[in-house]
């Protein structure tokens, strides 16, 4: 092979090389990375993270109000601008050990299933997160009780943080359930 060959085939060779990575370089920017956003809380010194379109504010801790009769992790109701909100115990309700509450708890509202809203008490609240959503896992199944898990939608590692995303809907369902006639889309006649 003459010296004029080997460049001219070595010119080609690197020729194909280059399509090949402007291809692949392409073929990288339609594959679009979807982030989602979480709205990130402390309970027990766990970092928890919740679909941040349902969360409608924050607030600082204030007197709550009783509701006899309750499921045991509805610590009552608070009064917000004229309307009655529901307050959970995050921690009751993951079944963790009750503490007193301090400067940095505080209760998130969230809006649930579009009509009602409900208040989270939590340990803390972190920050907002994007998190991409080809970096979420499905929770590991650790447990032989379903009762923990049925809350997690899947766990994220951010900031060489471990963050446990919570289903919502799934969390809030296991406290207020939905009754047959509501099911079935009627209203009971009275």
């Amino acid at each position: 092979m003459s010296l004029e060959a080997a460049a001219a085939q070595l010119q080609m060779l690197n020729s194909l090389e280059q399509r090949k990575q402007e291809q692949q370089s392409r073929k990288a920017q339609q594959e679009e990375v979807v982030y989602h956003q979480w709205a990130t809380f402390r309970v027990d010194n766990e970092l928890y993270g919740i679909d941040v379109m349902q969360v409608k504010e924050v607030l600082r801790y204030s007197e709550i109000t009783p509701v006899p009769g309750a499921d045991a992790s509805v610590l009552g109701i608070i009064n917000l601008r004229g309307n009655v909100v529901t307050v959970i115990d995050t921690r009751q309700l993951f079944k963790m050990p009750t503490v007193e509450p301090d400067e940095d708890t505080r209760i998130i509202v969230v809006e649930f299933n579009e009509q009602e809203v409900i208040g989270l008490v939590v340990d803390s609240v972190d920050e907002v997160v994007n998190l991409p959503q080809n970096e979420v896992d499905r929770a590991p199944n650790v447990t032989s009780d379903d009762s923990a898990k049925r809350f997690v939608q899947g766990v994220c590692y951010h900031n060489n943080l471990l963050i446990i995303l919570l289903d919502l809907s799934k969390m809030l369902l296991s406290i207020t359930p939905v009754t047959a006639e509501e099911d079935n889309g009627q209203s009971a006649d009275y």
